[in-house]
């Protein structure tokens, strides 16, 4: 049986020509590299798009815990629109 629950992997990435490692579950670098995909762009470019998002908002997580943010709430928006009503209730409670 498969689970989902495994613990994070180091991987190498770049922002803006400097390279730095990031820790995700594999469950996550899944997703990073589907989001990157279906926008037609690199993970390194979306993983910079992410970083500099959350370096702008008023208290900065870590770069993996801005990653996994970024990720759960994509999903939901994503969700929402299809209307799901368990995004939908989700995204009340955050917004």
């Amino acid at each position: 049986m498969n689970t989902p629950y495994h613990p994070p992997v180091k991987y190498s990435v770049r922002i803006d020509g400097h390279r730095t490692s990031v820790s995700l579950e594999p469950v996550f670098w899944n997703l990073l590299r589907a989001a990157a995909a279906r926008r037609g762009i690199a993970v390194n470019t979306l993983v910079a798009s992410i970083d500099a998002e959350r370096i702008r908002s008023e208290t900065p997580p870590g770069l993996a815990g801005a990653i996994r943010v970024w990720l759960a709430t994509h999903e939901l928006v994503a969700r929402h629109e299809k209307g799901d009503g368990i995004a939908s209730a989700a995204l009340a409670k955050v917004g």
